[in-house]
């Protein structure tokens, strides 16, 4: 009858509701993994283990991308700045450098040729929407792993000026959904001092301003404040299958790979990546490999 026909109704679309949602998440999810997906699918990496994946920093100057592309690593991670003198348009520099040798464009296509993954970081907002004309072109003919990183929070000991978080990301909204938004905290670090970790307040306040973005995300997190800071991390992962870290040190900060214990033993290998020198890399995985990380 009308009422029996009414609810077989109800829950065909309820049924469908499901499966619609199921879908959405299971893309998500897949979209969060497409970095190590891509390098696994290459066989660059052997599992799913996120610190197999390595990294070339500071890629800024066109002799060092020539080097870094001859090598190994499977990301390459470079700044982005506006140049400052005619012709404006997006260049590799960190501050306080206001040149560079390479531009974006340039940049880009070396790294495309090459099939390396790309991290862009950017340090003011300028920099972003001509950025972005430029990237489009790349995204638009490869599946090339593509990260875009900005602190957008300050964190813990940070003085640096963050971007404005809504400004960034409304930016970066359109790109594809498979690119990572690497959304980071300012930090500072003094050797010999009681550094604070990340706190409560921090990871909150990062979880709601990622809450409702439809990208992978992944936490840049500086690996010398990490000991104060496994509770809160492991808590911020927990909030979302999109939401990864991505573990970094300064040049002058001090470290050994028994520092990241928590982290290997205690955390999802597939969701914690290690942007770390060549030699503390090696290190970790071989502990890792002898059962001692």
């Amino acid at each position: 009858d009308e009422r029996n026909s009414h609810k077989t109704h109800m829950f065909i679309c309820s049924c469908n509701n499901t499966t619609l949602i199921i879908a959405i998440l299971l893309a998500r999810a897949a979209a969060s993994t497409m970095t190590l997906q891509y390098f696994l699918s290459r066989g660059l990496i052997r599992s799913s283990d996120a610190a197999e994946v390595s990294w070339c920093h500071g890629v800024n100057s066109r002799s060092g991308l020539m080097e870094a592309l001859s090598g190994s690593a499977h990301m390459m991670e470079a700044d982005v700045l506006m140049r400052e003198c005619d012709p404006k348009e997006p260049i590799m520099a960190h501050p306080p450098a206001r040149d560079s040798d390479i531009t974006l464009k340039e940049w880009l296509q070396e790294v495309k040729e090459q099939q390396k993954g790309i991290k862009l970081d950017f340090k003011s907002l300028e920099a972003v929407a001509p950025s972005l004309v430029l990237l489009e072109e790349v995204l638009a003919k490869t599946n090339l792993p593509v990260w875009i990183n900005a602190d957008v929070l300050a964190g813990p000991g940070g003085h640096a000026q963050p971007l404005d978080p809504q400004a960034f990301l409304s930016a970066v909204r359109d790109l594809p959904p498979h690119v990572v938004l690497s959304l980071g905290w300012t930090t500072g670090w003094t050797a010999g001092m009681d550094n604070p970790g990340y706190s409560w307040d921090m990871v909150r306040v990062m979880e709601g301003v990622c809450r409702a973005l439809q990208h992978p995300v992944t936490f840049p997190v500086r690996a010398v404040l990490l000991a104060r800071s496994a509770p809160q991390l492991r808590w911020l992962l927990q909030q979302s299958h999109r939401y990864t870290l991505t573990v970094w040190t300064g040049q002058t900060d001090t470290l050994t790979p028994q520092d990241l214990l928590p982290y290997r033993r205690g955390f999802d290998r597939s969701r914690v990546y290690y942007d770390l020198p060549p030699s503390l890399r090696t290190e970790l995985n071989r502990g890792t490999q002898d059962g001692d990380v």
